[in-house]
């Protein structure tokens, strides 16, 4: 359950922008939202291709230049020192490529994620310097690598980083350090990702024989890629990579990634846009490096051989189908985990532990356990003394901030307030998890939120809508999908589709008809009926098929018309209170306190059902008792539960209730939960 938020926007520029640059309403109401705020801007974004800023106004550019033109010149050798995700595997093709288009003597080097984890190491640096390395250049990573880098100048060898994570206060003493987000740095745009600083470099490098539009066909697919896979905002440069990349793989320049959009089943669609990169190219790049090493991704970018380039692309489809087993594995262990330890559900942040589950895979993990439970958490893997762990946040709610609260704790960590990572001692993780929740209820936990763009009648959900949308692309991160809220709408039929994995819904408003796709949802998991009437968020986009052009509407969450959302998390965040043993005051005790009616039809409305495996929100809707708030609901199974007078199991988004054979007559003050209700 979310709380449905709409977004905001001013009616008198909407019909200016519209009027100025003869778009749709909607499509103006769009740019509005995204804080579109000059008509410059406005114009750049829709028509102009925006200029990339000279790559000379980043701080030390002109130092990195220099020292790599001084290894050509005197034809030392150089390192390309990348990561292993797909920014860094990017990161890493596209400079390589480049520097050896220039004859230069240049070898790479990927870490290991399980073996070396992320960054530069020492260990890394003998084996480099045993080539007979004399510069390094890093790729997506080193901004934070002081003592490697020192330890590289010690052994004779110089570096370069470039890099676009924060810096530390202190810089390594690098020949140069270029990073965007140096405090000294004039580069106008500031969110660029590794691949994106790795092409500025390029185009430095350039200098003055700089053919950005031929630069951007030979290497804006490979960089839109990394600028996908690192979730940077799509605009601004990054736009403008990414909008010339999507050109050029849709035209198939690179044998690797064309061999790779026919493993995911997309080769020859001329409609590719970023989300569906991000759903498919991007992880089985990932996929490798989480699993073993990320050098297949690399030479999957560098190679002209056809042959070679199949291979390799299968090898990292299958270890994507791989990794997606572990992660269902671990997930599943993750849910039962918190199902046994019920009271991580009430805590504000969830610190889950077990032994030996894959670190290359836990952060994916994580991020399904946020969507999931609507809660910040950090997800731990034991290896004896030691476990690493990584975690997800909500929007409003800074992981980074809250686990530097605990810093004391940690051999090592980072992130930023959306992801962390941390390495500590298997000992305190209980106290980790004390600590951080301490903090957490001071910082109040926002509930987990759905934007929603604008309200819309359906009657516009159609395909001029889905073009006029189109003039957006590419969304992504800082530009993302529109999200229309359709209210008020009848279920009329429910039509199961592709073997019963999705499901096509018929909903009708007035005299409006519309076909919605439900997809990933049997029938049997489908928990709405005909007749039900239901607010949707959709998505709208363009679908091609066989020479037709129609509108396609996607379903991302729905919910009952007459229910109040808000109030049921309100309500819910109360029952954790309860749960958590913190003090309630008279107000919130009443909100939460059933009377015996109240249990008598609960246990009527299940015992009529025999079993339910749906939602608590459907079954509150269902129960159809302006009385029994979401809150008290909770209370009343939890009771019941207690005394054994049903089976109540919740794994993750799966509910199961059933009830208990029972003689006599049932003590429902005797319940622990009712007991702690009545204490206040």
């Amino acid at each position: 359950m979310k709380y449905w938020k709409v977004k905001t926007f001013d009616k008198e520029t909407v019909n200016t922008i519209a009027k100025t640059f003869h778009l749709a309403p909607i499509t103006a109401m769009l740019l509005n939202i995204r804080g579109m705020s000059t008509f410059e801007k406005m114009n750049q974004f829709l028509y102009e291709e925006e200029e990339l800023d000279d790559p000379f106004l980043m701080a030390d550019m002109d130092k990195a230049v220099e020292r790599i033109r001084q290894a050509l010149q005197n034809h030392e050798k150089i390192c390309i020192y990348g990561d292993y995700d797909a920014d860094g595997v990017t990161s890493t093709a596209l400079l390589y490529d480049y520097l050896r288009s220039l004859k230069a003597d240049v070898i790479y080097y990927i870490p290991s994620r399980e073996a070396e984890g992320y960054g530069m190491n020492t260990i890394a640096i003998d084996k480099i310097r045993q080539e007979n390395v004399r510069l390094i250049v890093t790729v997506d990573n080193g901004i934070s690598a002081n003592k490697e880098i020192a330890y590289a100048t010690s052994l004779g060898m110089d570096t370069v980083v470039t890099d676009h994570h924060t810096p530390p206060e202190i810089l390594p003493e690098a020949v140069a350090v270029v990073n965007p987000h140096r405090k000294d740095c004039f580069s106008v745009f500031k969110h660029l990702s590794g691949v994106g600083v790795a092409f500025k470099l390029i185009m430095a490098l350039e200098d003055d024989n700089l053919d950005l539009t031929a630069l951007l066909e030979r290497y804006s697919d490979i960089a839109a890629l990394g600028t996908i896979g690192d979730v940077v905002s799509l605009t601004g440069e990054n736009r403008i990579l990414v909008k010339n990349g999507l050109k050029n793989i849709i035209d198939m320049h690179n044998k690797g990634i064309t061999a790779l959009l026919d493993t995911a089943g997309l080769k020859g669609n001329r409609k590719i846009t970023a989300n569906k990169l991000a759903f498919t190219l991007v992880p089985r790049i990932n996929a490798c490096g989480r699993l073993a090493l990320s050098e297949k991704s690399v030479q999957l970018m560098l190679t002209n051989d056809d042959n070679l380039a199949c291979e390799i692309a299968e090898e990292l489809s299958d270890d994507n189908t791989q990794r997606q087993n572990i992660e269902k594995e671990i997930l599943e262990e993750v849910k039962q985990y918190i199902e046994a330890n019920p009271h991580l559900k009430y805590l504000p942040v969830m610190v889950i532990s077990g032994e030996n589950w894959h670190q290359g895979v836990i952060g994916i993990v994580s991020s399904r356990i946020k969507e999931i439970y609507g809660k910040p958490n950090i997800i731990l893997t034991i290896d004896g003394e030691n476990a690493k762990g990584s975690g997800r946040s909500i929007e409003g709610f800074s992981l980074i901030e809250a686990i530097t609260s605990c810093k004391d704790l940690f051999s090592h960590f980072g992130g930023h307030p959306m992801a962390v990572g941390l390495s500590m001692k298997t000992a305190d993780i209980e106290e980790f998890s004390c600590r951080l929740n301490e903090y957490a209820v001071l910082k109040d936990v926002p509930f987990q939120t759905l934007s929603i763009d604008c309200k819309i009648n359906p009657k516009f959900l159609d395909l001029e809508l889905a073009q006029n949308i189109a003039l957006l692309e590419p969304f992504g991160a800082g530009n993302p999908t529109p999200i229309f809220g359709v209210y008020h709408m009848t279920l009329k039929s429910i039509t199961p589709l592709g073997g019963n994995k999705h499901l096509r819904l018929a909903f009708q408003r007035e005299s409006v008809i519309i076909n919605v796709m439900q997809f990933f949802m049997t029938s049997e998991e489908f928990p709405y009926i005909v007749g039900d009437v239901l607010d949707m968020a959709v998505t709208v986009e363009v679908n091609d098929y066989n020479n037709r052009r129609s509108v396609s509407i996607i379903a991302k969450e729905m919910k009952f018309s007459s229910d109040d959302n808000s109030g049921m998390l309100e309500q819910n965040r109360l029952f954790e209170k309860l749960m958590n043993a913190r003090m309630l005051n008279n107000d919130e005790v009443n909100v939460l306190l059933p009377s015996r009616e109240d249990f008598v039809n609960v246990f009527r409305f299940l015992r009529k059902v025999k079993q339910w495996h749906f939602s608590e929100e459907v079954l509150c809707h269902r129960l159809n008792n302006e009385r029994l708030n979401y809150g008290r609901l909770q209370v009343i199974l939890t009771a019941m539960y207690q005394l054994s007078l049903i089976e109540y199991r919740k794994n993750g988004e799966s509910t199961f209730i059933e009830v208990l054979p029972f003689d006599g007559k049932a003590e429902l003050e005797s319940a622990e939960v009712m007991k702690l209700l009545r204490s206040y």
